[in-house]
């Protein structure tokens, strides 16, 4: 069986989709499935509508002889896709991890609205509307959709896409071997958050600047680290400026090796975003036997039982964030704890297991 896997996001680029390619790529031939992946970065230079149809143009060339198209993503990879597949006449099915209108919603057209509650908005920016109707088009036209969680099988069901088509596969981490983390982060004062992510609205680091100041208040000198690179870097610097008297980082885009690095020297990681399908990096952060504290949102609490193997608190929330950050800090046995039963609970998500489930739902299809 031959596959081909349109990816927007392939390492070194960072994120999950990035992360998920590779994994697919290096395991599904010891399954007996070749995979020849499509990169939409080899294509992002070019102005916008010209990469799209230079990726279909690649898609459709690489479909020629294999079996299936699997699209990483609705929207960048997912339309030209499948066109392709049309064209060709070849299985389709797409992965999604997120609701892209309401990402852009969110990003640029100021929507305030939570992932919930916009899914069943029918008036929304005619702009959103055009991203909603992609998405829309290319998961209902699929012969499967897979998603990583519950969660977001939950919000497909609402776009309209039949469940008997929609597979949740949980996602999978395989852990490089760690570098060293950067010299900046070495040179802070424990004890260390760190959060990793896009830096956009809806990944909640404005409240965790503000968390880690009342805890500074509160008597706990906490040092930060965010890890990612995104549009609201200059406004979070700013912020983090304001009220963190210099004990913070901002490392940007790292590799991925020196991210695992810093999450390994973190006191406690955090994931407080407003939505999550199913993270990766807190996946890594649960297998480096690192306590985590997580936004009561999405995929996170499919993966994180309150006070069993981390702590789950409400999103948008600083006041309710510092709280649980100061009773892992102060409790070392709490932490310990935690600790343990985090690295656990992370041998749910298996990258064997992963490949197997995938493996069986491709030749389904075929």
């Amino acid at each position: 069986m031959k596959i081909v896997i349109a990816t927007p996001l392939y390492p070194p680029d960072p994120g999950g989709p990035a992360t998920y390619s590779r994994l697919l790529e290096e395991g599904l031939p010891t399954l007996g499935i070749e995979v020849a992946i499509v990169k939409f970065g080899d294509v992002r230079r070019l102005p916008k509508i010209v990469r799209h149809l230079a990726y279909f143009s690649r898609v459709r060339r690489a479909a020629r002889g294999a079996d299936l198209i699997y699209a990483l993503d609705p929207v960048s990879v997912g339309l030209p896709s499948l066109l392709a597949a049309w064209l060709t006449r070849k299985p389709f099915i797409v992965k999604v991890v997120g609701d892209h209108a309401w990402e852009q919603g969110r990003q640029h057209f100021s929507v305030t609205a939570t992932l919930d509650e916009f899914v069943r908005q029918r008036w929304i920016s005619p702009s959103l509307l055009i991203h909603r109707w992609v998405q829309t088009i290319v998961a209902r036209s699929a012969l499967r959709v897979i998603v990583p969680s519950h969660y977001l099988e939950q919000v497909v069901a609402i776009w309209g896409v039949r469940r008997n088509n929609i597979q949740v596969i949980w996602n999978a981490i395989h852990l490089e071997k760690a570098s060293t983390v950067p010299q900046s982060v070495a040179a802070l004062r424990k004890p260390l958050i760190v959060s990793v992510g896009r830096l956009v609205p809806w990944k909640g680091f404005s409240e965790l600047i503000t968390a880690t100041q009342l805890l500074r208040e509160g008597g706990i000198p906490a040092s930060l680290v965010i890890v990612g690179d995104g549009p609201d870097r200059t406004f979070l610097a700013q912020e983090a400026d304001q009220h963190l008297n210099g004990e913070y980082v901002f490392t940007g885009g790292i590799s991925h090796e020196q991210t695992l690095a810093t999450i390994a020297q973190a006191d406690v990681f955090v994931l407080d975003s407003l939505y999550e399908g199913l993270s990766h990096t807190l996946i890594e952060a649960l297998t480096l036997g690192v306590p985590v504290v997580v936004s009561d949102v999405g995929g996170n609490v499919e993966i994180v039982r309150h006070e069993d193997n981390g702590l789950v608190v409400p999103p948008e929330n600083p006041r309710a964030l510092a709280l649980s950050l100061e009773k892992i800090l102060k409790d070392g046995a709490l932490r310990t704890r935690l600790a343990a039963a985090a690295q656990a609970s992370s041998k749910d998500f298996a990258v064997d297991t992963m490949l197997q489930t995938t493996a069986t739902c491709l030749r389904a299809l075929v």
